[in-house]
């Protein structure tokens, strides 16, 4: 099994008391809840708070074996797995359950400039460069001008959503105290949709009052507008507008991890895998994929979404599938996917949700249900605990424990192999000179 996200695991723990021997590749030793990451992202919760070792997840599960690795290559004739270093893995069935990585749309400066959230190490990278710009701008006030304070969000789905008023949030009842010199009114958080409303897959009312909740906390949003450009110093709209800017999280989608791209199967223009409505590649007997990597057949022609209940859901099916092949079981049906709904959180007491029964909440009953769901969906009770202590002083203290800065000079230093990642401009660079001494 390649993965070990949230369609991996389900898999894995689906097949604990089958006769089979499982091995987990991962390129990380940890499952990292997502949902979660723009709170790491805003100070709010730590890296171990959202993220549980592989290891500790199967420690009781004989069955299981992990190895840390990345796929550099899948041989379906002889049943092989080509891993980096030169070693390779054989298998009698594979499951793909690789996840999706941000997508760029070809904007140009997107890959070099701008901040992407889908891994921890994203967002201890957004905390770190946002921290940072409000230490610098309190050593040097002028800086504001050239876009220190000015915070773009591209992507108004439920990730952009969330991490724009848990910003807010962050700047306006926590820095706001820890910088008291500072006039913390300078700051502006944006909000970019190409599209003409924010969290469009929900129902509109819904989108509308989300808008309002965010606009409330002092959020910009801009809907209708397309980004063309992005550079160390500002992002160009398609319209000829430019905004200037030292910090732009790119979240305005996915595309299927881009293992599919070069390898012997079939995909869509998304880079999505082409498989049956067992979840099986055609042609290739005995490999599955599941979740954001799988282009799953639907009844109305439109791809399921790149959602954890997607992945858990084909996750337990092909662990049906494989049981009734090893003799254990009857064989499930075609995978149909059930939704279980849709969630967003903007803020205190501000959240809505769309349930498959048609029922909507908003406000704080739809933040508490928010706030249920999530911490049910962790995973240990370690990290379950952490996390509602943690939201429980937030909520209590207006305070946010999780603002130390390691910066990135200081993480060269201590891992001199290290590369940096390109996304982490210099902010020095595009800063106006500091005036000469009279």
């Amino acid at each position: 099994m390649v993965g070990a996200g949230f369609g991996g695991l389900a898999a894995a723990r689906a097949m604990a008391d089958l006769p089979v021997d499982i091995t987990i590749v991962d390129a990380r030793n940890h499952h990292t809840f997502q949902p979660l990451l723009y709170q790491v992202a805003t100070a709010g919760l730590d890296v171990d708070d959202v993220c549980y070792a592989v290891r500790g997840v199967f420690q009781r599960q004989r069955n299981v074996r992990v190895r840390l690795g990345r796929v550099d290559a899948i041989d379906p004739v002889s049943r092989t797995l080509h891993l980096d270093g030169g070693a390779s893995l054989g298998y009698d069935s594979l499951i793909l359950a690789c996840g999706a990585v941000t997508a760029t749309f070809g904007v140009a400066g997107v890959e070099e400039h701008a901040f992407g959230l889908k891994s921890a190490a994203d967002a201890l990278a957004v905390r770190t460069h946002v921290l940072e710009r409000f230490e610098a701008v309190d050593a040097r006030p002028d800086i504001v001008d050239a876009g220190a304070l000015n915070f773009v969000i591209v992507g108004a789905g439920p990730t952009g959503v969330e991490l724009a008023g848990g910003l807010a949030e962050l700047v306006h009842r926590v820095l706001r105290r820890d910088f008291r010199s500072l006039d913390v009114a300078a700051t502006r958080i944006v909000l970019v949709e190409a599209a003409d409303r924010i969290l469009g897959s929900f129902d509109p009312k819904l989108s509308a009052r989300a808008r309002r909740s965010l606009e409330k906390l002092g959020v910009e949003v801009m809907t209708d507008t397309a980004v063309a450009e992005v550079t160390p110093a500002a992002v160009r709209f398609a319209d000829g507008r430019e905004l200037p800017t030292q910090t732009l999280v790119w979240a305005a989608g996915v595309r299927a991890n881009p293992i599919g791209d070069e390898g012997p199967f079939a995909t869509v223009p998304s880079g999505r895998i082409v498989v049956n409505d067992q979840l099986e590649v055609e042609g290739h007997p005995g490999v599955f994929v599941i979740g954001d990597l799988a282009a799953s057949p639907t009844s109305d022609g439109r791809p399921l979404p790149q959602v954890a209940p997607v992945a858990m859901q084909g996750g337990r099916h092909v662990a049906a599938l494989i049981a009734s092949r090893v003799g254990d079981g009857d064989p499930p049906g075609k995978f149909e996917y059930r939704d279980k709904g849709s969630m967003a959180t903007i803020g205190r007491h501000a959240a809505v949700a769309e349930l498959p029964n048609g029922m909507r909440l908003s406000g704080p009953l739809g933040w508490l249900a928010w706030l249920g769901l999530h911490l049910v969906m962790l995973i240990g009770f370690r990290n379950r605990a952490n996390v509602l202590v943690n939201w429980m002083w937030n909520y209590l203290t207006y305070d946010r424990g999780s603002r130390v800065v390691v910066s990135s000079a200081e993480l060269s230093a201590a891992l001199p192999e290290a590369s940096p990642s390109p996304r982490r401009h210099d902010p020095e660079s595009v800063l106006p000179p500091l005036p000469e001494d009279p």
